[in-house]
């Protein structure tokens, strides 16, 4: 079962009891958007950049008629489908950030290694190369880069080496085999909660969806798009994305545009953890224009 992250927090901050137009800038199975709709908002613009996820969103929101519009495309593009649309602005927009549940859990995705199955991890497949084609293609230097950049892996270098020497023998085309490499190439050190794994499956997704390009563009276009007291709400799911959201969201308040609504980021309660355990790392950050 779908279960959306932080969503008394979200509705709270975005107040769609003003009613207008808000937008669900990753709509995913359409769990916030239904909240947002049944609060008050008006009218919904769900995008999403996975056709699969926004056929479920179709689906669950059917009963809210031609309130909903659902978009195939990146949230980065927002500015380009709300002018597509004639909408100069718009009164909230919700951008939840990261891996959907659904994808985590859909077999044939490749974002898991609980599973062995082909290694595609993308979010948007019509387009894009796989991560088995850009594993294939990249270099040493370039794929330590990566896992060291995007998954903070302190042994990036090793578990880059390793890849590389494990494609020479073989392609490594599925989830199950990546992740075999990568746990031979890391020291063991006694007993560790998280999965030697992990890391260099969280760089390989984002490199693979370029998930921080641009994230800062986006968030500074988007406020532009904001209608007077227009609120935002960005949710993150990893330290990379919340320090862009933060700076991001400073910059734009020392500059006059916003009024900050979250001095710390807001975290999953204990009970909503204990419902539901990826929320875990869940950090909600809102502003108001």
């Amino acid at each position: 079962m779908h279960t959306p992250v932080m969503v008394d927090e979200v509705v709270e901050h975005l107040a769609p009891s003003r009613g207008g137009v808000f937008v669900d800038c990753t709509v995913g199975l359409g769990g916030h958007a239904r909240a947002l709709l049944d609060a008050g908002a008006t009218r919904l613009i769900g995008i999403d950049r996975d056709r699969d996820a926004l056929a479920r969103a179709g689906e669950a929101l059917t009963a809210f008629g031609d309130r909903v519009s659902l978009v195939h495309g990146d949230y980065r593009n927002l500015a380009e489908v709300l002018d597509e649309r004639g909408i100069e602005t718009v009164d909230g927009v919700l951008a939840d950030l990261g891996v959907s549940s659904m994808q985590l859990d859909a077999p044939d995705r490749g974002f898991s290694f609980r599973r062995d199955e082909p290694l595609d991890m993308r979010m948007d497949r019509s387009s894009g190369a796989t991560a088995a084609e850009m594993l294939a293609a990249a270099d040493e230097r370039t794929l330590a880069d990566v896992i060291y950049e995007f998954g903070e892996e302190r042994h990036a270098r090793r578990v880059a080496r390793a890849i590389v020497d494990a494609e020479r023998t073989r392609r490594i085309e599925t989830t199950g085999r990546l992740a075999e490499v990568v746990r031979r190439a890391i020291p063991r050190k006694g007993y560790s909660r998280i999965d030697p794994a992990t890391r260099t499956f969280q760089a390989i997704r984002i490199w693979v969806n370029r998930e921080l390009d641009g994230l800062d563009g986006f968030l500074s276009r988007t406020v532009g798009r904001l209608a007077p007291a227009g609120r935002l709400v960005v949710i993150t799911f990893h330290s990379l994305e919340d320090r862009v959201v933060k700076h991001t969201l400073r910059a734009l308040q020392t500059a006059g545009t916003i009024t900050i609504r979250t001095k710390r980021p807001q975290v999953p309660t204990e009970a909503e953890i204990e419902r539901n355990p990826r929320a875990r790392s869940a950090k909600l950050r809102a502003a108001t224009r």
